[in-house]
This record gives C-alpha cells, sequence and structure tokens, in this order.
C-alpha cells in the first residue's frame, strides 16, 4: 500500500477515501467540521443514539476565588439523556431505574470539587534534595498563581488557574500534582501548557537544589485510568448521584425487594475489595460510555470517569442509594463537543456552552445511578435469573 497523505484537506480525504476502498456510509458525511477535531479524518463511524429521561433535582453552582464550589439554588427538572452505544437492553435497564426513582421522588445530585491535575516529577541528586525541593513548591503556590495569571508567555492559558500543588517524594523523585480548575473545559491541553510552563520556567529556574531531570507527566495521578489518588482527591469533577427508592417501587417496578438489595450491596462491596478493584460498583462504565460518546466527550477519560463508589442502605419504608463519581472528566467547550452532533445532544440537555459543565456532570452521574440501579436489581433476584436473563434474550448471536 502506498503512504497515505496525512493532511485533511479535501483532496487528502478524498485520496485515503481511495486508497483505502471505503464507500457508503463511511464516507457519506461530510468531513469538513470534523477536520479539527482527528488527524488523516478518513470517514465516521456511526452509532445509534437512544434516549432515557430522568427526574432529577440538580443544584447550580458557583465556583468561587478560592477555587470552591457553593450551590446557589436547586431545581427539578425531567432531563432527556442521549445514549450512543450497541450494548443491547443498556438503555431499557437504564430507563427502568430511571423509572423506579421517578416513582420514589426523583434523584438528587451534588457536586463536592473541581480540580483536574497533571502529575509531573523532579529528579534530583538525592533523596534530600528531592525533600527541599517538595517543601520549596508548596509554600509557593500562590507566588506560581501569580506568576501564571502575570506572565506574558504566549503559551499560557489564562482559563487554568492553579489551585495546589500536593508533592510526594520517593528516592531521588519530587513528584508534582499540580491541581487546576479550567472552567467549563475538561482542560487537559489549557494546564498541560501551563505545567510546563511552571516547571521549565518557574521551578527549574528558581529551584533551591539541583534537578537533574524534568518531565511533564509521570504517572502519580493516573490519567485516563482507574487510580487510588484520583479515587480518594479528585480529577475533574466529583459528583455524588443519589436516591431514595420506596418498597413499592422496589416491588412493582424493579420486582426485587429492598432485602435482596441490601444482601447484593454487601456482598458486592466486599467482593470489590476482594479483588483489590479501585471502584465499588457494577456498571458504571457502560452509561458513562454511553454519553460521553453521545456527547463529544474524550473516550480515553472513561478509564478515570467511571471510577464510582456506590452505597445502598435500608432506610424506613426503603432502600437509600448512592454513587460518588470522583473524577468526572467532562466538558462543555472546546474538543469534540463542538462537533454537529454532539452539539446538539448537549443542547437538548441544556448542556451546551459556557456555564454548563457543573449540570451536565450531575446528569451523567444520575444516569449512571440509574444503570446500576436496575442492574442491581436484576442481580439480587434469586440467583441473579433476571440478570441471566437479560443477557440471554438480548445477547444477539446463540
Amino acid at each position: 500500500m502506498p503512504r497515505l497523505p496525512r493532511k485533511n484537506d479535501s483532496a487528502s480525504v478524498e485520496a485515503r477515501q481511495q486508497a483505502l476502498g471505503l464507500d457508503g456510509a463511511v464516507t457519506s458525511v461530510d468531513l469538513a467540521p470534523y477536520a479539527g477535531a482527528a488527524e488523516s479524518v478518513t470517514g465516521v463511524a456511526v452509532v445509534p443514539v437512544s434516549v432515557a429521561q430522568l427526574r432529577v433535582a440538580l443544584a447550580r453552582y458557583e465556583l468561587a476565588g478560592d477555587g470552591t464550589l457553593a450551590e446557589s439554588g436547586r431545581e427539578a427538572e425531567d432531563v432527556v439523556v442521549p445514549l450512543a452505544h450497541t450494548e443491547g437492553g443498556l438503555t431499557a435497564s437504564l430507563q427502568r431505574g430511571a423509572r423506579a426513582v421517578e416513582e420514589s421522588g426523583g434523584f438528587r445530585t451534588h457536586v463536592l470539587a473541581d480540580r483536574i491535575t497533571r502529575a509531573s516529577c523532579f529528579v534530583c541528586r538525592d533523596a534530600g534534595d528531592a525533600i527541599a525541593l517538595a517543601r520549596w513548591i508548596e509554600e509557593r503556590v500562590g507566588e506560581m498563581r501569580e506568576w501564571l495569571r502575570s506572565s506574558d508567555i504566549p503559551e499560557l492559558s489564562r482559563h487554568a488557574v492553579l489551585r495546589e500543588a500536593k508533592t510526594h517524594v520517593v528516592g531521588p523523585m519530587c513528584h508534582v500534582l499540580w491541581r487546576f480548575t479550567t472552567g467549563d473545559a475538561v482542560g487537559p491541553n489549557m494546564m498541560t501548557r501551563n505545567a510546563y510552563a511552571l516547571n521549565m520556567a518557574y521551578v527549574v529556574p528558581g529551584a533551591p537544589v539541583a534537578i537533574e531531570r524534568t518531565m511533564l507527566e509521570a504517572n502519580m495521578g493516573g490519567d485516563k485510568k482507574p487510580s487510588y489518588e484520583y479515587f480518594q482527591s479528585g480529577h475533574g469533577k466529583t459528583v455524588i448521584a443519589e436516591a431514595t427508592l420506596t418498597d413499592e417501587a422496589i416491588r412493582r417496578v424493579l420486582r426485587t425487594t429492598p432485602d435482596d438489595l441490601a444482601e447484593l450491596a454487601w456482598a458486592g462491596t466486599h467482593g470489590a475489595v476482594a479483588s483489590g478493584m479501585q471502584s465499588v460498583a457494577f456498571t458504571p462504565a457502560s452509561a458513562v460510555a454511553a454519553v460521553f460518546a453521545a456527547t463529544g466527550q474524550d473516550l480515553g477519560m472513561v478509564g478515570t470517569s467511571s471510577m464510582a463508589h456506590g452505597t445502598g442502605r435500608r432506610v424506613e419504608g426503603g432502600l437509600h442509594v448512592s454513587i460518588r463519581f470522583p473524577g468526572l472528566e467532562v466538558g462543555t467547550v472546546g474538543g469534540g463537543t463542538t462537533l454537529p452532533t454532539a452539539r446538539e445532544w448537549l443542547e437538548l440537555m441544556g448542556c451546551a456552552g459556557a456555564g454548563k459543565v457543573y449540570r451536565f456532570a450531575q446528569i451523567v452521574a444520575a444516569a449512571a445511578l440509574a444503570l446500576e440501579i436496575s442492574a442491581s436489581a436484576a442481580m439480587a433476584t434469586a440467583g441473579s435469573e433476571n440478570f441471566f436473563r437479560a443477557h440471554f434474550e438480548r445477547g444477539g448471536l446463540r
């Protein structure tokens, strides 16, 4: 095969399509709006999008000057959620969970924190120097924040605001988690630019010790994968969705009992601990990935975003359930959110553009809890028979 052209002009796109023998649905869409989203754009992959309806008490949040979040109001809404997937039964199951919650009073959602981090590393001569560097960095976060704000370096982003720097010394290495807020964008590009500037133009020339090697990303955080660091301290948006299911909704809609669900939560939590799983939940990735694919989110971030900690507790008249997402990496501006269909689906949810990211994060969490409730109900039946039958009847090839 001859070497394919790499540009995204129309002639290069057509040359790639012809060389690969592509036609039909793959090439039927005008690719001009997609040319800025990826390299060597050659066609499209069409994934069916279904919708589910949720009743959610969504909170409004404002980011204070110190980086904390303040709730400024809350309203119950009926929200339509787009789900792009090919997983038979997913939408029906999610809708069943949503229906049980709606009949029990609806979801409630909370955004706890907003931070995105870049995990840099400075290699020093020995541990003593690394410790000295860590202390020096921790004492100068305010000064660094002002330096980023006032610097005339053209590559810097004014939207990425440094909030904290967490250090971790091991051997001669001083690992640093630069923690930023990035507005309504997910923010990896802008905070990467700012972290690089901090490393090379502030820390290296000003450090009190010699730095032998500097790495912009050294994997201490866990970007795009599950990690204890992000499970505990958060990455992106940290969100909780909760609901109190009534006995009647559990019996009639979910076709199980509160006691059976509580037993499953007990067994499932211990199973997660025994496996070393960096999550305590059954199936959040399916809902997160489906919403991400429909709305132009970075699909690689499903790894971090689907980390979850679910709870279930018997209460008078029902079962209180919740799910905590410590690392939802979502955005409503920039990146894939500007693509035509992604923008339309975000607009359907009232989540397109600036000022919408906290709303969007809450809707993602509520949708995932809806699926978690329904899937758990299927597994909670005797022998998990309902879970088996759902996969048998919708499982395709036999």
